[in-house]
């Protein structure tokens, strides 16, 4: 016992030291850190340079502690009222997101000769982006109150919306299920989904008053705790624990929001980076060779797709070309809903899970930096403050 808490400690404290490392020499070169963090998990999983076997259980719940932090953070940045109305106006928006980006994959699929569950999961995992590292993307960036942001979140929320419906499908339809079984829980989640979101924006109001506290721990483990729970709730429908702390956030106003974006950033940089080590160790450097120029011509298909999705939810929100370049390379990124997926029917098909992970990881790392070099605001653009939005909206 002694030895292996001796062994967890070291080798988390080299983690951190290590990632502290890599963020400092990204920052120097005004980078984001995501791409060499991936990598660091990539040097430390299975079949790494130097694996991790006492830290892998820690940095898989930090994993989803990290992507829940992510999505509770930003949600905090934006007003529930003005986001509800984002969504309703990029509907179109999501279903050219769908079309151009389900469709590669599914095409892919039945080119692979995969049956059609295959060519299901692998539609998925190339349309889904990864609310996670957009998420952290917008941040580092310093792009939360650039013009295109509510474009480009109501693109990902819809996509978990989505997901809400397409988990619960895949699922059933992998171990063997009716189809009753498969529509009556994709009816059970968008059911769960849409009330929730009902009732946030009727009632979300009173839960500021609800967490306040002026002790700022008080306030942290309120909020934290609360974030949590409708996460876990969210996880247990097939939705997105994403999703769930996204509208903790968004119901939360005014000093509440401000004071609790204050205590929980040191908490999100932490476990952040730890869910952006967790992807790279998950993947076995051996699975990402065979199967790689497959996955990168995949890659450059919906890197495409993506951009022109992006370009095309700006343009509906009368961004310029350089928001709506910036917002289309911020959706490039798949992740975590991607790696999900393939846990869902990975053994069904030896060639879709090392197919997947080197497609992901390809994204996950050139993404963020296309994002970097997308562009920044031209002199006299205009840029949307979400802070000023939500403090507008606190005092109506």
């Amino acid at each position: 016992m002694q030895t292996s808490v001796s062994a967890l400690l070291l080798e988390l404290g080299i983690i951190l030291a290590a990632l502290s490392v890599l963020g400092a020499l990204a920052r120097r070169f005004t980078l984001s850190p995501v791409p060499l963090y991936l990598l660091a998990g990539l040097a430390i999983g299975e079949g790494g340079i130097a694996p991790v076997p006492a830290a892998s259980d820690f940095v898989e719940t930090g994993a989803a502690i990290g992507v829940v932090l992510l999505l509770l953070t930003l949600g905090l940045e934006f007003s529930l009222t003005e986001f509800t109305a984002s969504l309703r106006r990029h509907v179109p928006s999501a279903l050219v997101d769908l079309v151009l980006n389900a469709v590669p994959g599914a095409v892919a699929g039945w080119l692979l000769g995969l049956d059609g569950i295959g060519i299901l999961a692998l539609a998925g995992a190339t349309y889904i982006s990864s609310s996670g590292i957009v998420a952290r993307l917008l941040a580092d960036l310093g792009r939360l109150g650039n013009r295109e942001t509510p474009a480009i979140l109501s693109v990902l929320v819809m996509e978990d919306f989505a997901m809400a419906a397409y988990l619960p499908l895949l699922s059933v339809l992998a171990a063997g299920g009716p189809w009753w079984q498969a529509a009556l829980g994709v009816l059970i989640a968008l059911g769960a989904m849409f009330a929730a979101f009902t009732a946030s924006y009727r009632w979300g109001h009173h839960l500021g008053r609800l967490l306040a506290h002026p002790d700022a721990e008080q306030l942290l483990l309120r909020v934290l705790g609360l974030t949590l729970i409708v996460a876990a709730l969210a996880e247990l429908i097939h939705a997105s624990a994403a999703v769930g702390a996204f509208l903790v956030g968004l119901t939360l106003t005014g000093e509440t929001a401000a004071r609790s974006r204050a205590v929980l950033s040191p908490l999100r940089d932490l476990f952040a980076a730890v869910f952006f080590l967790a992807i790279g160790l998950s993947v076995s450097p051996d699975e990402l060779l065979p199967l790689l120029p497959a996955a990168l011509a995949l890659a450059a298909v919906t890197t495409v797709t993506k951009l022109i999705t992006g370009r095309y939810a700006a343009w509906r929100d009368q961004v310029g070309r350089r928001g709506q370049l910036r917002a289309g390379t911020a959706l490039i990124a798949r992740g975590e809903f991607s790696v999900v997926i393939i846990g869902l029917v990975g053994t069904m098909h030896d060639s879709l899970a090392p197919l997947v992970t080197a497609y992901v990881f390809a994204l996950a790392i050139t993404g963020p930096i296309l994002t970097r070099f997308a562009g920044a605001l031209a002199p006299g653009e205009p840029q949307r403050t979400a802070t000023t939005v939500r403090h507008r909206d606190s005092h109506q």
